[in-house]
C-alpha cells in the first residue's frame, strides 16, 4: 500500500512551537497544492492508485484539490481536522475533531472516508482511548500505530503486520507502517525521513521480509508527505536535529519515488482495497491491546 499524508509544511510536529506568519502560511498552502498535484501526475504516469490521508481543514481551503484526488481514483482518508497530536485532545474533543474532518472531506470529495491516520502516529499506550472513538465513527481501519521506538511516537511491541486493535468496548483493523526486523529491533523503513535518509535497499528489505510472513503475506504500508517532494520551499527555523530530520534528502525524493514505482510496478494498492480483503479473514489476524494485556498475540518479531 502506498499513502500520502497531506498537510501544509507549517503544520509538521517539529514546527509545533514555531511562529509562522499569515503570508508564509499562504506560501506553504500554495506549495502544498502544487506538490500534491505533481504527485498525482507521477502516480498517473505510473498507473498507480494511492491513499491520501488529508487534514480536514484542507477540504475547506482546497476543495478542488480533494475532489481531484478522489476523481483520479485515489482513496481519501482522514488525517484529523487540523493536525494536532492525539495527546493534545481528550476523548470528547477528539471525537469532534474526527467528525469535522470526515464531514469536510466527504463533502469535498463526494466519497466515503473509511480510514484514519493520526498526526505523528500519535495513537500510543497513552492515547489508547482513541480506539473506541475510531470504531464508533464508522471508520473501517486505522493506520496510526508505528511498531518502532522513537522519541515522538511508536508502539514497539505491536505486530508488524495488519492486526485487530482492541479497545475497551470496540475494535478496529490496524495497518501499521512497514518495518525491517534486524538484531532484535524493528527498523522504520516505511517512508518519511527514513525514505530520504536510508538507502532504498532498507525499504526493499523490509517489504521483502514482510512478504515472507504468513499472516498475512505481501502486506506493507508506505507513507510520504507532499512537502517532502518540494526542495524549493522556504525552510522553517527548526533546531538542528529537527532540521536534519525534516530536510535531509528532499532533493532526491521524486527520483526515488519513481524508482519504487518501477521496481514494484503494478503492485501498489490503496489501503481500502487491502482492507476489503483482510476483513474477510479477521479471525486469522493477530489481536493487540495498547494497554499491554496481550495474551496470545504475536511477538513483535
Amino acid at each position: 500500500m502506498i499513502s500520502f499524508d497531506v498537510e501544509e509544511h507549517f503544520r509538521i510536529e517539529a514546527a509545533a512551537n514555531v511562529t509562522c506568519s499569515t503570508d508564509l502560511r499562504q506560501v506553504y498552502s500554495d506549495r502544498m497544492d502544487a506538490s500534491t498535484r505533481r504527485l498525482l501526475d507521477q502516480l498517473g504516469e505510473a498507473q498507480t492508485l494511492a491513499t491520501f490521508y488529508i487534514v480536514g481543514q484542507i477540504a475547506v481551503t482546497h476543495p478542488k484539490l480533494v475532489k481531484d484526488i478522489a476523481g483520479a481514483g485515489h482513496e481519501i482518508g482522514s488525517h484529523s481536522w487540523e493536525h494536532l497530536r492525539v495527546h493534545r485532545l481528550n476523548p470528547a474533543s477528539f471525537r469532534e475533531d474526527l467528525k469535522r474532518s470526515i464531514g469536510a472531506l466527504e463533502q469535498a470529495s463526494g466519497a466515503a472516508v473509511k480510514g484514519f491516520r493520526a498526526p505523528t502516529f500519535s495513537v500510543m499506550k497513552e492515547t489508547a482511548w482513541v480506539v473506541d472513538a475510531l470504531a464508533e465513527s464508522g471508520l473501517r481501519y486505522d493506520s496510526s500505530i508505528f511498531p518502532v521506538r522513537h522519541d515522538r511516537y511508536g508502539v514497539p511491541s505491536a505486530p508488524r503486520t495488519p492486526f485487530v486493535l482492541l479497545g475497551n468496548q470496540r475494535q478496529i483493523l490496524e495497518l501499521p507502517p512497514a518495518t525491517y526486523r534486524r538484531f532484535g529491533q524493528n527498523m522504520p523503513v516505511a517512508g518519511g525521513g527514513y525514505f530520504r535518509l536510508f538507502p532504498l535497499g532498507f525499504m526493499r528489505a523490509g517489504i521483502a521480509q514482510l512478504s515472507e510472513r504468513a499472516a498475512p503475506p505481501s502486506v506493507s504500508m508506505l507513507y510520504f508527505h507532499p512537502w517532502e517532494f518540494d526542495p524549493g520551499q522556504p525552510k522553517l527555523p527548526l533546531n538542528r536535529l529537527s532540521r536534519f530530520r525534516t530536510y535531509v534528502g528532499i532533493g532526491r525524493s521524486t527520483a526515488r519515488l519513481g524508482r519504487l514505482f518501477e521496481r514494484y510496478s503494478g503492485r501498489f494498492r490503496r489501503a481500502i482495497d487491502v482492507v476489503e480483503e483482510l476483513e474477510m479473514r479477521l479471525e486469522m489476524l493477530p489481536r493487540f491491546r495498547l494497554d499491554g494485556e496481550n495474551r496470545g498475540t504475536e511477538s513483535p518479531g
